[in-house]
């Protein structure tokens, strides 16, 4: 049985992975790092309100089997690149840098697909930052899952968003594109946890279809 540790617990992905985790007889225990209370109960629960701009006020909390990081934001939500860059890039990586020092043997971690840290857009180049960087941390294995379009169910979703997903819906019904078709946060968190029992060692990347095969795997 194993102990999850959980950064981004409270956000569209995170919440639905935090509910799966819970449910799986597999983990003994779930450690979140939250900056408010998700308000969920369980003996199985171990909830952490940190400061993350305090790192040597939770550092030493980290521990466990396997860490997921799930952790991001929008520009509008944020309020400034500073703000959304501190978000997903320096929040994450200080957290999982602390978990490979202290010897987790496991990172997955949710990206997005286009992630480039040579990138002219912001938000894939903040990626593309991350990923370039924790694969430099000495986890036995990394995961690095790249979705598509996140499908409904988010407490934002921007107008042009929905536009897409109604695009790329339609899209995804011509033959040989199913991958591309929007994809729910509880799919992505189910294929956060596949991923885990994967027995394989060092970095392997899902992107796109190959998430929702992912989240397929018995």
């Amino acid at each position: 049985m194993k102990t999850a540790i959980v950064i981004g617990a409270t956000g569209y992905v995170g919440s639905h992975l935090v509910e799966l985790l819970l449910k799986d007889s597999r983990f003994e225990k779930v450690k979140t790092f939250v900056r408010r209370s998700s308000g969920v109960q369980s003996d199985k629960l171990e909830e952490h309100i940190v400061n993350f701009d305090e790192p040597d006020s939770w550092r030493k909390l980290v521990s466990g089997d396997v860490l997921y990081s799930a952790m991001g934001t929008t520009l509008k939500a944020a309020g400034s690149k500073d703000a959304q860059y501190k978000i997903d890039y320096t929040y994450q990586y200080q957290l999982a840098k602390t978990a490979a020092a202290h010897n987790v043997p496991v990172l997955v971690l949710v990206s997005a697909a286009g992630a480039d840290p040579s990138s002219k857009i912001f938000y894939s180049r903040i990626k593309g930052e991350l990923e370039r960087d924790v694969k430099k941390l000495p986890f036995e294995t990394i995961h690095i899952i790249r979705p598509g379009m996140l499908g409904t169910g988010r407490k934002e979703i921007r107008g042009g968003e929905q536009i897409g997903i109604g695009i790329m819906q339609v899209i995804s019904f011509i033959p040989g594109l199913g991958g591309l078709k929007p994809i729910q946060g509880k799919e992505v968190a189910q294929a956060m946890i596949n991923a885990t029992f994967k027995q394989v060692l060092g970095i392997r990347n899902y992107t796109m279809g190959g998430v929702f095969k992912l989240a397929k795997l018995q």
